[in-house]
């Protein structure tokens, strides 16, 4: 690495004669209350003890709304990095997932370098979010980082790019058909696995009334009671579901709506009821 600057917020380097801009890293909601000791196993995961020892790559499993993408965002802060996000998407490429050529307005190539290569060169923590939602060609570009080699290759730029000692990765994967399988070199290389659960209902309680401390106590109240009513019917939400509910019907009330949370209850919750 020849050089590295600031330059607009986040940066840029130079590596092998090749600029690269630099990503800001991520203003994510770290606000997790611990249960199941999720912070404590994904921070392990993520122990050197020493040089020749590298991280693991743990992957971080869970319905969607459980917190998967906050829990990594909240180890990121304990541990004093900060967190870079990729959204990965069914049409992700490989250079979308290290350097991408950009044509500036004085028509020269401009290369910008991934979240998660900006994680890499500042020694950050990257969440790949939703990583089976990637093609194999994507993930075959990422094999070397997920093991003792800890590089990235750029065809664009033609640099290879190594990660920083403290750099980080971990992958959330949500439980649902949508998805790709996995090949078996990639899955051999996300360990360990830690699975994300509904918190329990008081811990979930307790979530809401964190996210809505302006929220009018007596509608407050009545959507405990009505997702408490749905629990007994084996009716199990997800704390996202849940606080869109009670942020939801607070507005429908401020908006003197009859009725919020019925209405709010109908267009928020009509999808876990179908």
């Amino acid at each position: 690495m020849e050089r590295d600057r600031e330059a607009g917020g986040a940066g840029s380097v130079t590596i092998a004669g090749v600029e690269l801009v630099l990503a800001p890293p991520d203003d994510h909601d770290v606000e997790w209350i611990d249960f199941d000791a999720c912070i404590q196993r994904l921070a392990a995961a993520w122990l050197r003890f020493s040089p020749k020892e590298p991280p693991l790559t743990p992957r971080i499993i869970g319905e969607p709304g459980v917190g998967k993408t906050t829990l990594a965002c909240a180890v990121a802060h304990r541990l004093g990095r900060p967190p870079y996000i990729f959204q990965c998407t069914m049409d992700t490429r490989p250079e979308d997932l290290i350097v991408t050529p950009v044509l500036t307005a004085d028509r020269r190539v401009s290369y910008h370098a991934s979240s998660l290569v900006s994680a890499m060169i500042r020694g950050g923590i990257a969440v790949l979010d939703e990583g089976n939602r990637m093609p194999e060609r994507a993930w075959a570009s990422l094999a070397p980082l997920m093991d003792d080699r800890r590089y990235v290759e750029s065809a664009a730029a033609s640099v290879k790019i190594h990660a920083h000692p403290d750099f980080r990765l971990c992958v959330t994967m949500n439980q649902d058909a949508s998805v790709y399988e996995l090949p078996g070199y990639i899955q051999s290389r996300l360990k360990p696995r830690v699975d994300v659960l509904n918190p329990p209902w008081e811990l979930q309680e307790q979530i809401l009334r964190q996210k809505c401390p302006t929220m009018d106590a007596a509608l407050l109240a009545s959507v405990f009671e009505l997702l408490k009513q749905r629990v007994e019917r084996g009716v199990h939400d997800t704390t996202r579901d849940m606080l869109a509910l009670a942020l939801y019907a607070e507005k429908l009330r401020r908006s003197d709506v009859d009725d919020p949370l019925g209405c709010a209850a109908r267009q928020v919750l009509e999808k876990a009821d179908a």
